[in-house]
């Protein structure tokens, strides 16, 4: 930053102005400068370098205390960086993540909880929102893209609603992939008939191979997988949610509170929600996959770069200041 009077770049901070932004004092002339570009960590007084640390490490499956202990920042520190963070990439997501052409997307929905869960929730009178918490997610077969996402109970209203931010988008004809989850058919016939072929693959399941019924940890063995239309024409031998499970894989392994058999689970939903918004602005723009070498985002050519985390902080900013 330099002085607005004389271009030097001597700048010593000089308290705030009535709208909260940082003044800052010119050694050589004296003058005063305010600051109004954007901020990405809001009225955060942690450094730029030190909250990318602790965001890389939530991001590589490390639970809050875990990021405590190794960054000295106060959990309640962490807590509200992840909330200012994820709201900005919410509403970054939210507009950039519009009328994107499609071509092979799949569907699914992950478990997770908050608070605790469901059965639990209703016996100790937790909050309506907690207990379980499913993420839809939409992505791109060959880019690995994540259309959109929504985090609500497994039930019709939050599948409509989720199908709806589908349509939003994308944009062009595509072939569509899901479960058997029924009220997908109802919800994709609503908002995306005429654009999509929509092919369901339900997976048959047998008992445990060992003989002593399903367990707990594990699924049963597969013994069938059953590919049907319903709607459109899809072609059969492309519809598939394999994809899409493996990414949820991902997402398990990246984002602690998602981690199974833990208590690193989030314990409001307000939390839940921004540090999922960091994750797939991260994932779809910052994080190189494996398989395609380099950014979902590059390979839609949505961006000809692969992003720093600092530069999704600042893009998020700027869309909740646009």
């Amino acid at each position: 930053m330099k002085c607005s009077e004389c271009g030097g770049e001597r700048l010593a901070k000089h308290g705030k102005d009535r709208n909260g932004n940082q003044r800052y004092r010119c050694r050589d002339c004296k003058k005063t400068t305010v600051d109004t570009g954007v901020r990405p960590l809001g009225d955060m007084r942690i450094e730029m370098d030190k909250a990318v640390f602790a965001l890389n490490l939530l991001l590589e499956g490390m639970s809050i205390r875990a990021v405590e202990r190794m960054t000295n920042l106060h959990r309640d520190t962490i807590c509200s960086l992840v909330s200012t963070v994820g709201a900005n990439c919410q509403k970054f997501l939210d507009n950039r993540m519009q009328n994107i052409p499609a071509k092979d997307v799949q569907c699914d929905e992950i478990w997770g909880f908050v608070g605790a869960k469901e059965k639990n929730a209703r016996r100790l009178n937790h909050d309506p929102l907690n207990g379980d918490a499913y993420t839809f997610i939409a992505i791109e077969r060959k880019t690995k893209l994540v259309y959109c996402y929504m985090i609500g109970k497994r039930n019709s209203d939050s599948t409509d609603a989720f199908i709806e931010q589908l349509d939003g988008a994308t944009s062009g004809h595509f072939q569509l992939s899901t479960d058997g989850f029924h009220p997908y058919r109802t919800a994709v016939y609503s908002h995306l008939n005429g654009r999509v072929d929509h092919g369901v693959l339900v997976k048959k399941y047998g008992n445990d191979p060992n003989g002593d019924g399903p367990r707990r940890y594990s699924p049963a063995a597969i013994i069938g997988i059953e590919r049907t239309a319903a709607l459109g024409r899809p072609m059969k031998s492309k519809v598939c949610t394999s994809h899409i499970e493996r990414s949820n894989l991902t997402l398990r392994m990246q984002c602690r509170r998602m981690t199974r058999l833990t208590n690193g689970f989030s314990k409001t939903w307000e939390q839940h929600d921004a540090m999922l918004a960091i994750y797939f602005a991260w994932y779809n723009f910052v994080r190189k996959h494996s398989t395609i070498k380099t950014t979902p985002a590059v390979a839609h050519k949505l961006e000809s770069e692969q992003w720093s985390m600092e530069r999704l902080l600042t893009e998020a900013a700027k869309a909740t200041h646009s």
